[in-house]
């Protein structure tokens, strides 16, 4: 039984939401209490993204003495939260800085954490970083077809389409079980049961049809005295194929993976609470504007390279080992001692393109006008999806998601300039909010293979790329560790950076302890 005390012990001050109610499952308190066992040896840290900092996070408990060199002037890598003021320069492009208004801000890498990634959680709640949740799926959303046909080139909530289609695959499945041809194993009982269950879940009529429902929502709607409501129409079922809607760019699939299930969710003030949440224990150790230009091994022990970017001036740092959490497509053009099965992975593994922009407006009237709290709409066109803010609901002004795309729609958009990127997301957009013209403030775009020290997304391994080259970057070669998305199977989330940075920091411990007992 749930005692007032219990509930105010797990929700008041203190908790952190969702996972003070225990709607969050916990990671084990000791779920890497490793012993400390040396002190003193050095450790040089390549890249203050999240595996970097987990590493020295976790390697200054076990005492040792980490440097992190991080070219960029704060911590976090592709977990990049973009706020007034903030500034960035693509490759070969020009510098833009963010105009929104204080208090707004776009998410533009990471944006969404996996009620299933428990490492993820774990130290949220080991240092205190507040969750909130991340509305990923929203029935009031829309679905947009450009193109021919009845139903091609309007916004359609997905709540319609999603209970239309519900209920007429559950009629043609009734219709087949009445004839006794599913199975010729069911039983007249058997038939009866399952037409009971598909006339609830499609919410058929007596005779079996699907007509409409009130799930799709009211052509009028409900009220007092004299206003009963009157459901919506269905669209026809033809006119569902025939209009497009079954094409994958509208399909539900991001929604049925594991990892995008509800609920999702995500810090109030940004993702980069997270990172920031790390560099608070780690001071004094981050160099900031270190960027690296050579990995050399001494053997034992490393030697790194660097320029200071506030100076410009070459310097070196030595280290016993190093754990290098530099994305490949960044590592592959470095100056190195690197194995050649290392070197080979570096080369040949290749990143997702993929772009984003962040579109601020002074009134948030995909609430107000539209009755969308959250979520996402959908589109074939080249935005590819328009993502709505989860925090500060009913506020006054607010950043959408205006794009999200890959591969060749990322290219595509990835090639303009910052303002053809802004017409295009505002002119796509428009065809599906009307407002967007009126209302829109300013935009910040980016794409990821265009921002200097990341030059990608995240690693796409294939089947036959992990079979040549994914062991080589789970071992050391000789003192050189290696941590990221790239090294998991869990890449393009927080989840798999945070894994591999476990992996190598019990590698690593393992290792020394070993050597010291020896000694």
């Amino acid at each position: 039984m749930l005692t007032r005390r219990d509930f105010l012990e797990r929700s008041g001050l203190g908790s952190l939401g969702l996972m003070g109610l225990g709607m969050i499952p916990e990671a084990p308190a000791n779920a890497f209490a490793l012993e400390r066992t040396v002190t003193g040896k050095k450790v040089l840290i390549l890249g203050g993204g999240l595996a970097g900092l987990c590493s020295a996070y976790e390697l200054g408990k076990l005492g040792y003495q980490c440097t992190i060199l991080e070219a960029r002037p704060r911590v976090g890598g592709r977990v990049w939260t973009v706020r007034k003021g903030t500034t960035e320069t693509e490759i070969g492009g020009t510098a833009q800085t963010c105009q929104y208004d204080q208090g707004l801000f776009f998410n533009a890498g990471a944006g969404r954490i996996p009620h299933t990634h428990a490492l993820t959680l774990h130290y949220c709640r080991e240092l205190g970083v507040k969750l909130v949740p991340f509305l990923n799926v929203n029935e009031s959303a829309y679905l947009y077809m450009e193109g021919s046909g009845p139903l091609a080139n309007r916004a359609i909530r997905q709540r319609e389409f999603h209970n239309d289609l519900r209920g007429f695959t559950a009629e043609l499945l009734a219709k087949v079980a009445n004839q006794q041809s599913l199975d010729s194993a069911m039983t007249k009982d058997d038939v009866e049961q399952l037409i009971g269950f598909l006339r609830m879940e499609g919410d058929l009529s007596p005779d079996l049809l699907y007509k409409t429902t009130e799930r799709r929502g009211f052509k009028t709607p409900q009220g007092a005295g004299d206003k009963p409501g009157e459901f919506s129409d269905a669209h026809r079922l033809l006119d569902y194929i025939r209009s497009g809607i079954f094409h994958p760019s509208l399909s539900n699939y991001g929604e049925y993976t594991l990892y995008q299930q509800p609920p999702m969710l995500q810090p109030p003030g940004g993702m980069d609470e997270i990172p920031k949440a790390f560099e608070k224990h780690l001071t004094g150790k981050i160099l900031y504007g270190a960027e690296i230009s050579e990995i050399r091994k001494t053997q034992p022990g490393v030697r790194v390279v660097y320029t200071d970017k506030k100076t410009g001036a070459k310097k070196e740092l030595t280290g016993d080992y190093a754990i290098c959490a530099i994305p490949l497509p960044v590592l592959r053009k470095m100056q190195s001692d690197f194995s050649p099965a290392v070197q080979r992975a570096a080369d040949f593994v290749p990143y997702v393109n993929t772009g984003k922009i962040g579109l601020s407006f002074k009134r948030r009237f995909w609430e107000e006008d539209d009755y969308i709290y959250g979520g996402l709409s959908k589109t074939n066109m080249d935005i590819n999806q328009i993502i709505y803010p989860s925090q500060d609901i009913m506020g006054k002004g607010g950043v959408l998601w205006g794009y999200y795309n890959f591969n060749e729609k990322a290219v595509k958009l990835g090639n303009m300039s910052l303002k053809e990127r802004e017409a295009l997301a505002l002119e796509q957009g428009g065809k599906i909010h009307p407002q967007y013209k009126q209302e829109f403030a300013s935009s910040f775009s980016l794409a990821w293979q265009k921002i200097q020290y990341n030059q990608g997304g995240w690693a796409n391994w294939s089947t036959e790329a992990r079979n040549r080259h994914y062991k080589a970057l789970t071992q050391p070669d000789d003192d050189i560790y290696f941590a990221g998305e790239h090294v998991s199977y869990l890449t393009a989330w927080m989840a798999g950076a945070l894994e591999s940075a476990r992996m190598v920091v019990g590698q690593l411990h393992k290792r020394v302890s070993q050597t010291a007992s020896k000694q």
